[in-house]
């Protein structure tokens, strides 16, 4: 490995690392500068809702577009222009003078979110090893930690909830000057086919090195090639399960503690944040184990994992079961995400990776804001304790549709041999790389 190609592949780690801790920090700033906000505005409490379905909308249209847009712009210029996009919402949070310009601002922030959420991990899928992927993600949950700091400070300080998303605004900025700075070091750094890393990954082996390779030669696939796999679709609907399961349990699991188990609020909210706890250190755990042992064989063991949680939540019995299966359901969850991600190519070919990627992380954004609603319906209409049997059906389907997939064939055809003969350019080039194009 060759010095100078080592040193943007740390910048760029490091960038990733601060990519998803920036990700996570704006959706801890809303719950707490809400009541602010609905009394500067005058608003009722439930107007929140306008602001999160705006996010939502903007964040599901940007993360499915991601994938098709990287194969025209690249990472680098992606990430760049979308933090940008980010920092400009997150400023007009600040400035609003009423609350349909801040919802306005939320389309604008969820834009931005999803590109730089599904750019990042099409990037982090081909270019970083398990252990990475899923410290990626648990950084996410750090800058979610972050975020209400940030705001409670501010407001603590005697000032308007207006510079806590102006702090985070510039932090940003910053960040988006970074992703300027390196928009040819991620080119340069982009694997040679996606799953590449995550297969040295999967077996124990340390990440490979970037090279200094000239661009690969490009196998063009139409987006109608991608979108007729059975592989992306059923990816797709696994992620829907999965944040569907992740989101559900830490959204109704204080209902379920102290109106179906018996708790009080404080030792319940405890209990909440020890399902989310289970899943930031899960996450830090695992990433190593899932780097010795394969990517599979702990998807495997996690999904089952989730099962028994589910099931020990919808056992009838003392809180303390409750709170076990809530712990379990979250420790064994937190792999899930970010090593499905990690071996999306492995399932449809590395030329349909960005944009498999980007639409089951639109879908993550479906399944974390329609199943959880539901659930809240139809625990309404009947208990609380519907949800351990409710999160244990969700369980089950996601074991059942992964085994489904593992046993298909891999997609893809074979890339292209070199030719006998290169050219001068071609010589100096590293192994074929599928990209796609954006029709």
């Amino acid at each position: 490995m060759s010095t100078p190609s080592a040193r943007p592949r740390a910048a760029l780690l490091l960038l990733s690392y601060l990519a998803f801790v920036s990700l996570g920090l704006p959706d801890g700033l809303l719950g707490v500068s809400w009541p602010s906000i609905r009394g500067d505005f005058d608003v009722p409490t439930e107007a929140v809702g306008w602001v999160l379905t705006a996010g939502t909308l903007g964040y599901l249209t940007s993360s499915v577009l991601a994938g098709f847009t990287l194969a025209r712009i690249g990472v680098g210029a992606l990430l760049a222009g979308s933090t940008a996009l980010a920092s400009l919402a997150l400023t007009g949070y600040s400035v609003s003078p009423v609350l349909a310009v801040l919802v306005g601002c939320a389309l604008v922030l969820g834009l931005g979110s999803g590109a730089v959420d599904s750019g990042l991990n099409a990037y982090a899928a081909g270019a970083f090893g398990p252990r990475h992927m899923n410290w990626l993600h648990a950084f996410f949950g750090l800058g979610v930690a972050i975020g209400p700091l940030i705001m409670t400070g501010v407001l603590s300080s005697g000032l308007a909830w207006r510079w806590g998303y102006g702090i985070v605004a510039a932090a940003q900025l910053v960040l988006a000057a970074a992703f300027v700075l390196t928009v040819r070091a991620w080119h340069r750094d982009v694997p040679a086919g996606a799953g590449t890393d995550a297969a040295a990954g999967a077996t124990g082996q340390d990440e490979p090195a970037a090279t200094d390779a000239g661009p690969a030669p490009i196998v063009r696939v139409p987006v109608r090639d991608t979108l007729r796999l059975p592989a992306v679709w059923s990816g797709t609907l696994a992620f829907v399960l999965y944040v569907a399961i992740e989101v559900s349990a830490g959204l109704w699991a204080f209902l379920l503690l102290t109106e179906g188990r018996g708790l009080g609020a404080a030792l319940a909210g405890g209990c909440v944040s020890a399902y989310w706890g289970s899943l930031f250190v899960g996450r830090v755990v695992q990433g190593l184990v899932a780097e010795r042992l394969g990517a599979g064989l702990v998807l495997r063991v996690s999904l089952a994992g989730m099962a028994v949680g589910a099931a020990l939540v919808a056992v009838p019995g003392p809180a303390a079961l409750a709170v076990l299966g809530l712990v379990v359901v979250g420790f064994a969850a937190a792999p899930v995400f970010p090593l499905l991600t990690l071996t999306t190519a492995e399932r449809v070919g590395a030329a349909h990776a960005d944009r498999a990627i980007g639409l089951q992380i639109g879908a993550a954004g479906t399944g974390a804001a329609l199943v959880p609603a539901g659930l809240g319906v139809l625990i309404g209409n009947m208990s609380v304790e519907v949800l351990g049997s409710a999160l244990l059906v969700l369980a089950l389907a996601l074991v059942a549709l992964y085994e489904w997939g593992a046993r298909r064939p891999r997609v893809g055809p074979p890339a292209p041999a070199v030719p006998a003969q290169p050219t001068v350019e071609a010589q100096t080039s590293g192994p074929v790389r599928p990209v796609v194009d954006g029709r």
